[in-house]
């Protein structure tokens, strides 16, 4: 069946290493646009951090962020879905990540907040292209529901934070480890799979019409969910065994590469 919906994670799939869309890979996506095809990004940034790469490829589509938290038109500015964390939920995490002295960020009304500005606070604007805003201590106390929080740490750290927040939160709380030394939270019923079906079923797309590509565990469920699953050459084995199809690495245009063999026409 012909694929209708194409849903690319960012980081280490549409992004090379240089954190750039390659010329080819933008030209291969123009073409399957013409064609009538939906792309679109499904990706664990902000909204404001993955809106500059759908303009770059002209997309005029809603965008999965936040791991599917949410989805906002690239255009319009519309938001179609957005299912932030309960603010005790939030709190709780906070106040744990305090105690322990581990690093986390927070995002609210797609602001980055920081307590300060410090050597990981830059490393992740220098990447996601955003400003943070520090506010100090105020961070592990601050009101409202975000859309996500973050923590950043060396991979092994990263492990032991894991399985203390899954311990201490249980199924309040969303975790995956998006790269070694990131580790997303977010509303326990949030992931890109159920946000690629809502937005699949928001445009008339049938589960069997759609395809998706990515290379990280927070994209084990669209890949599962999509009728055909795309694992990057540079995903990791658990990645790849979910998937229908492997590609080549993001530096080797592997997303252009899925599309040339399984969606132009």
């Amino acid at each position: 069946m012909a694929i209708k919906l194409v849903a690319l994670d960012l980081d280490d799939t549409l992004l090379d290493h240089s954190n750039k869309i390659s010329p080819r890979t933008r030209e291969i996506i123009r073409q399957a646009v013409g064609q009538g095809v939906t792309v679109t990004v499904a990706t664990g940034r902000m909204y404001s951090s993955a809106l500059p790469f759908a303009q770059q490829l002209a997309l005029d589509v809603p965008l999965i962020t936040y791991n599917g938290a949410l989805i906002k038109s690239a255009l319009s500015g519309e938001t179609l879905m957005h299912t932030p964390i309960e603010e005790e939920t939030a709190l709780q995490v906070l106040t744990l990540f305090k105690d322990k002295g581990w690093y986390i960020q927070s995002y609210l009304n797609d602001t980055l907040y920081v307590a300060e500005l410090d050597v990981k606070a830059r490393y992740y604007e220098k990447l996601a292209g955003v400003q943070a805003v520090a506010i100090g201590d105020a961070l592990y106390t601050m009101k409202g529901t975000p859309t996500k929080l973050l923590a950043l740490s060396e991979p092994g750290e990263i492990k032991l934070i894991n399985e203390t927040v899954n311990a201490v939160m249980g199924d309040k709380l969303y975790t995956a480890v998006s790269k070694p030394n990131y580790l997303e939270m977010a509303n326990p019923a949030v992931n890109k799979g159920k946000a690629l079906a809502f937005l699949a079923a928001s445009l008339g797309i049938k589960q069997h019409e759609v395809m998706a590509v990515g290379d990280s565990v927070n994209d084990l469920d669209m890949l599962e969910y999509a009728g055909l699953g795309v694992a990057m050459g540079n995903a990791s084995d658990k990645v790849k065994a979910a998937a229908n199809e492997v590609t080549c690495g993001n530096d080797a245009d592997g997303v252009a590469e899925a599309i040339i063999k399984y969606v132009l026409r």
